[in-house]
C-alpha cells in the first residue's frame, strides 16, 4: 500500500486548508468576467469585444495593485510563523493605507482607460462602447484592493472559506444585476454596456463589506489589533510594503501585461480577432485562476516555513505546490481540445454576421492554449514560491525576458511579419510562458538548495 510520510501528509492538509478554498474563490471572482462577457456577448461581437478588452485592462492594473498587496501576506505569514501577533495586525493595517494609498488614482486612471484603445487604434466602435463599460467599473478599485488586503489576512489564519461563500453568491448576484442593468425592465431604462461595469462595481463593494463584517464579528479574528482605533500611517511598514511590493507588482505588470498586450495586438489585427481572442481567454482564465489560489497558497506555506526558520521545509512546500499545479492543470487540457465548439457557442451567437470568422479563430487559439496552460500555471506557481522567501528582483528580470521578449516580441514577428494574425500571437505566448515556467522553477531550486542556507 501507498504510504505518505506523516509530515508530508499534514503539509499536504494544510496546503489544501488553504488551497481548495482560495481556487474556488478566484474561480468564482472570475466567473463574475465570464458572465458578464456571456451578457453582453449577445449584442454582437462588437460588444464582446468592448468589454474584454477594457475588461483586461481595468484587471491589469488590479492585478498588479493586488500583487503588490500579497506583501502583505507575505509579511503575515512570517509574523504568523514566528508567533507574531501584533505584528501581523500591524502589517494588515498598514496594507488599508497603502491599499487606499494607490487605489484612488487608479479608479482615475481606470476611467480614462479608453485613451489606451484609442491610442492604438482599435475599432472605434469598440472604442466607444468600452468608454461606458470603464466609466461604470471604475468605482470597483478601492473596495476590491480593500477586499484582498482581508483575503489575505483570513488566508494566511487558514480561513479562507468566507472568502468562497461570498464570492459565490457575488457570482450570481452580479450576473442577475448585469441582465438587469444592461437589459432593463422592473422599471429600470436599459444602460448597455455601462450597466454591466456598474454591477460589477456595486457586487465588488458588496464583497468588501460582507468579509470585513465577517472579520469583525468572527472570534477568532481578534487579538490582533485589526479594528483597534484609527488607521494612521507607520510608515515604516508601508515603505516595506512598497519596497518588497514594487518588484512584485513589476512582475505581475510583466505577467498580466502579456496577455493584455496581446489583447491590444489583437484589436490591431481586427475586432473580430479580438472577439475571438476574448472567447479563448475566457477558457484559459479558468484553469490559471484554478492554478493561482494554488499558487498563493503555495506563498503562504514557504513563507511560513522560512518564518519559522527552516529554509528545508520552504523548499519542500515550494515543490508541493509546483507539483499539483502540475497535475491539477494537465487534467483539463482535454477540455479545449474536445469542446472548443461548446465553449464557442457560449459567447457568441451562430446568427451573429461575424459568427463564423469568429468561432474559425477561436478553434484554433484554444488548441494553442491547450499546449501552454499547464506552464501558466506552473510559473504562477513559482513566482509565488520565490515570493515567499522575498525573492522578488530575479523572478522580475526572468519575466521580462520570458513573457515579453519571446512571448510579446516572437508573437508579434510571427502575427505580423510572418502574417500569421492571432495565431502567431498565441504562439508567442506558448513559448514564453513556457520559458518563464522552466527558469522561475530553477531558480527556486538553486535559491533553496541545503548549501545556499
Amino acid at each position: 500500500m501507498l504510504r505518505i510520510n506523516p509530515s508530508l501528509k499534514d503539509e499536504l492538509r494544510q496546503f489544501f486548508v488553504i488551497a481548495i478554498p482560495l481556487s474556488a474563490a478566484y474561480l468564482a471572482e472570475f466567473a463574475m468576467f465570464i458572465t458578464t462577457k456571456m451578457v453582453v456577448g449577445k449584442l454582437g461581437y462588437h460588444s464582446l469585444a468592448a468589454v474584454g478588452i477594457a475588461g483586461d485592462l481595468t484587471f491589469e492594473i488590479l492585478v498588479i495593485l493586488m500583487a503588490l498587496l500579497s506583501v502583505v501576506g507575505v509579511l503575515a505569514a512570517q509574523a504568523h510563523g514566528a508567533g507574531k501577533k501584533q505584528e501581523l495586525g500591524q502589517s494588515v493595517r498598514q496594507g488599508f493605507v497603502v491599499a487606499t494609498m494607490v487605489g484612488i488614482p487608479a479608479m482615475v486612471a481606470v476611467w480614462n482607460l479608453d485613451l489606451v484603445l484609442i491610442a492604438t487604434n482599435q475599432d472605434p466602435r469598440v472604442v466607444e462602447l468600452a468608454r461606458d463599460y470603464l466609466q461604470g467599473i471604475s468605482g470597483a478599485v478601492l473596495p476590491v484592493l480593500w477586499f484582498s488586503v482581508f483575503r489575505n489576512f483570513v488566508a494566511v489564519l487558514s480561513q479562507t472559506v468566507s472568502v468562497l461563500v461570498i464570492t459565490i453568491v457575488a457570482v450570481v448576484l452580479n450576473y442577475l444585476l448585469t441582465l438587469w442593468f444592461v437589459y432593463g425592465g422592473f422599471g429600470l431604462e436599459p444602460l448597455g454596456l455601462f450597466g454591466a461595469g456598474l454591477a460589477t462595481c456595486l457586487v465588488s463593494w458588496f464583497m468588501f463589506l460582507a468579509l470585513a463584517v465577517h472579520v469583525f464579528r468572527k472570534r477568532m479574528f481578534r487579538g490582533y489589533g485589526i479594528f483597534k482605533g484609527r488607521l494612521l500611517m507607520i510608515w515604516p511598514i508601508c515603505r516595506e510594503i512598497l519596497t518588497l511590493g514594487t518588484p512584485v507588482g513589476g512582475l505581475a505588470f510583466l505577467e498580466a501585461g502579456l496577455f493584455v498586450a496581446t489583447s491590444i495586438l489583437s484589436g490591431v489585427i481586427g475586432a473580430k480577432t479580438l472577439a475571438a481572442y476574448e472567447i479563448v481567454m475566457a477558457w484559459v482564465g479558468i484553469p490559471f485562476v484554478i492554478a493561482f489560489g494554488l499558487a498563493e497558497a503555495t506563498m503562504i506555506r514557504v513563507a511560513h516555513a522560512i518564518g519559522s526558520g527552516s529554509r528545508r521545509l520552504a523548499r519542500r512546500a515550494g515543490f508541493l505546490g509546483m507539483s499539483l499545479v502540475i497535475i491539477i492543470i494537465s487534467s483539463m487540457i482535454i477540455v479545449p481540445i474536445l469542446f472548443s465548439r461548446e465553449i464557442i457557442l457560449i459567447f457568441i451567437s451562430p446568427e451573429d454576421p461575424g459568427y463564423g470568422e469568429v468561432s474559425q479563430m477561436a478553434s484554433e487559439f484554444l488548441l494553442i492554449a491547450a499546449l501552454f496552460m499547464v506552464f501558466d500555471g506552473l510559473q504562477a506557481a513559482a513566482a509565488r514560491a520565490l515570493r515567499g522567501m522575498k525573492d522578488n528582483l530575479v523572478p522580475l528580470w526572468i519575466a521580462g525576458f520570458g513573457y515579453w521578449i519571446l512571448g510579446i516580441g516572437g508573437g508579434s514577428v510571427l502575427a505580423f511579419y510572418y502574417q500569421m494574425g492571432g495565431a502567431g500571437l498565441w504562439w508567442g505566448l506558448a513559448a514564453g510562458l513556457a520559458v518563464a515556467a522552466c527558469l522561475l522553477s530553477w531558480r527556486f531550486h538553486r535559491f533553496t538548495l541545503p548549501q545556499s542556507a
